[in-house]
């Protein structure tokens, strides 16, 4: 039995692309879902989507310039991200149009606009490398990379983890006690787009956003504090990520979708069964009126 367990879950780790793939996973297991828990929050659920998408030019472009060059890479989808995000915020306090309407329009742009340049200036497998990434073909750059922006994003989600939950629950007070109140939502869409920056290598910017969402909509079953939320998000996802690559590498399966279809399991499993809002939740408050009356 000991050997079982031995060969199935900790022999993996004897290589060194394995070694270096469950820690890139795990620093974004780390930072993503607390992000997605506020997206969540927000309503703003299918924004990361778009934000995924939006970023895929300014990968191209890196992509394009320099070839499979990480940093140079990240800087293009950072800046490009950026930039779909302020037009997007423009578009909307101009035109009176509601801001996720906008971003999907230019995250729509963006993806064709991305798929087109790798298609001009590289080839099919380039386009699958972009487009679903490779965990288990991270380098110690691409690894401090992803651990830098990682560790950022949580520094800076410490900080200002006070006033997001505010612009979450009253963002009129926050705009009452602050002329900056503008800048919370800017920062927490700049961090957005670096976590998905950083993601793309390991699961591609289809599917970064993956491990962002199904987290965070899956702790929602199970919690309804916000310290609850973002601890359960965070074990779901590393629980994902580290039983994606083992499953990807004794199925030899593409490890990225192993590890956001673990994840769907994991919300399925939420859906059914979790605490708050599931169906067995749902059942058993039909079936605890209909004890009480026999007991009484």
């Amino acid at each position: 039995m000991l050997d079982l367990l031995n060969a199935w879950l900790i022999s993996p780790f004897d290589y060194g692309f394995m070694r270096r793939a469950v820690v890139g996973g795990l620093a974004l297991s780390l930072a993503a879902p607390p992000l997605g828990v506020f997206l969540v929050l927000r309503g703003m659920s299918l924004i990361g989507d778009a934000m995924a998408h939006a970023i895929l030019p300014g990968v191209a472009l890196g992509f394009l310039l320099a070839g499979f060059s990480l940093p140079i890479m990240s800087i293009g989808g950072v800046l490009f991200g950026l930039m779909v995000a302020l037009l997007a915020g423009a578009v909307s306090k101009m035109g009176g149009q509601r801001e996720d309407a906008a971003m999907a329009s230019f995250f729509i742009i963006s993806l064709a606009a991305g798929v087109m340049l790798i298609s001009i200036g590289g080839s099919s497998v380039d386009l699958t490398h972009v487009l679903f990434g490779s965990i288990l073909a991270i380098n110690s750059t691409a690894l401090l990379l992803i651990a830098g922006i990682s560790t950022l994003i949580v520094v800076t989600l410490a900080i200002v983890f006070r006033a997001l939950v505010v612009e979450c629950l009253d963002p009129l007070f926050l705009r009452g006690q602050s002329r900056r109140s503008g800048w919370v939502h800017s920062v927490f869409l700049g961090l957005l787009v670096l976590n998905l920056t950083a993601g793309f290598q390991t699961l591609g910017t289809l599917m970064a956003v993956g491990l962002m969402m199904l987290p965070a909509t899956s702790a929602r079953f199970w919690s309804k504090r916000l310290e609850g939320l973002i601890g359960i998000a965070i074990v779901l996802a590393m629980v994902a990520s580290t039983g994606g690559l083992l499953l990807s590498f004794h199925l030899d399966i593409p490890s990225g979708p192993s590890i956001i279809l673990l994840a769907g399991v994991g919300y399925l499993f939420s859906a059914l069964f979790g605490r708050y809002h599931s169906l067995a939740a749902k059942l058993r408050r039909k079936t605890t009126p209909l004890a009480v009356e026999q007991g009484s």
